[in-house]
């Protein structure tokens, strides 16, 4: 389960202890939750997700390059034929991408009068095609000239499908929250999202459930050592250079030729796909975790750690960094997307300029080495209840979903 499919459960479970009657409309159910329901028709779904793949990949020249960074909704269902949808006072999109729902069944929706409050967990619903624009500032205008594509042009798939998307709702007045402040200081920016009203709200976490623990009993019950000082690193994929692997590689090198006297001393743990390829790339001691989609698995991992290292080059407001900070762990990360509204300088961690290998070493240095470590920890604590905790995320999205 991604990213946006855990923060939505999340938060429907939360608004569900807040007496609301919330149920979650998915693609593709893994999970035996009675209020999580499937779109009927899994042939139906999957030809959705294989057309509109099939059609970005004829449109990028045959090639798999950026194949699932970018979605043209052209295919998807319409979910008012749900009786739960029809019946429904507020329709709450999240990420609704990879053949699940279509501009067309947007527009349906629209039509149909329903209230619609949209959660957004990346870019895609202000630019063309792709969930994170990066350097590009083309969805300012109507896209175009795409760097995701192949062969960018200026009537290309990205100003095709803005079009649509203008068509679709560019004139809607939707209830769009984002999940951090600088994704909404970007959506109020977006010609797409003129007419609609932006708000700020975190992913909800379990405060109760992320919470520190024994750091021995962690580290037995994960195999890991119980005297070093070891740095986490968390990823779908370790290898995926837009989680910054490279960055906290050469920072770990830093550390080693800074330090050698200290290499017996200090660890990395890797959790996520391929963690045992990128650990061959370190100069010290790596404990590569298998990928984690438990969250006992997440849970122990941050307990057992001494800082959680986020050299991410483009993120949201990442749920790695709010489950760790309810257990306690400090986090080190550049200074790019919602890390800012997470991480206080030399209060529960530290930002480091983008790309800054060097400055990572420094900072991570500091909190492997500093003796208001548990200062750290606790002020990491306290920013996961005041934030991120499930009670407070679900009051504000009521308050949302109450208003004309």
């Amino acid at each position: 389960m991604g990213g946006a499919a855990i923060a939505t459960k999340r938060l429907m479970q939360a608004l569900r202890n807040d007496g609301l009657d919330a149920t979650m409309l998915v693609r593709d159910k893994t999970s035996t939750d009675p209020h999580v329901v499937a779109l009927p028709g899994r042939f139906q779904q999957r030809f959705n997700f294989l057309a509109e793949r099939a059609g970005v990949w004829a449109a990028n020249g045959f090639r798999r390059r950026n194949l699932f960074v970018v979605d043209t909704a052209a295919f998807g269902t319409n979910i008012l034929r749900q009786t739960l949808v029809q019946e429904a006072d507020v329709v709450h999109l999240n990420w609704v991408n990879q053949g699940m729902m279509s501009l067309r069944s947007i527009a349906q929706l629209l039509q149909a009068g329903k209230k619609v409050v949209w959660t957004l967990h990346d870019m895609w619903p202000l630019t063309g095609i792709c969930h994170h624009a990066e350097d590009c500032r083309g969805w300012l205008a109507s896209c175009g000239n795409c760097p995701k594509l192949l062969r960018p042009a200026a009537q290309d798939l990205s100003r095709q499908t803005f079009e649509k998307k203008m068509l679709t709702y560019g004139a809607a007045r939707l209830k769009i929250v984002a999940c951090s402040n600088w994704l909404a200081d970007l959506a109020r920016q977006a010609p797409l999202l003129h007419a609609s009203e932006v708000f700020s709200i975190p992913n909800a976490i379990d405060t109760q459930f992320f919470s520190p623990g024994s750091k021995a009993e962690a580290r037995a019950a994960l195999g890991l050592p119980p005297d070093k000082r070891l740095i986490l690193f968390v990823a779908y994929r370790v290898t995926d250079e837009k989680k910054g692997i490279q960055y906290l590689i050469e920072a770990a090198n830093r550390l080693m030729a800074a330090q050698p006297e200290r290499k017996a001393d200090w660890g990395v743990v890797l959790a996520g796909r391929e963690a045992a390829i990128a650990a061959e790339r370190f100069p010290c001691s790596v404990y590569p975790q298998a990928y984690v989609s438990q969250a006992e698995q997440m849970r122990l991992l941050y307990r057992a750690a001494d800082v959680l290292a986020m050299p991410t080059l483009m993120d949201n407001l990442p749920n790695t960094i709010a489950e760790g900070m309810a257990c306690g762990l400090p986090c080190v990360g550049f200074r790019v997307g919602g890390l800012p509204q997470m991480v206080d300088d030399d209060l529960n961690g530290y930002l480091v300029p983008l790309a800054d290998a060097e400055a990572l070493a420094r900072r991570l240095f500091e909190v492997l080495t500093t003796s208001s470590y548990p200062q750290l920890s606790l002020n990491a604590r306290r920013k996961a209840e005041t934030n991120y905790g499930a009670t407070r995320v679900a009051a504000r999205y009521r308050a949302i979903y109450e208003t004309s």
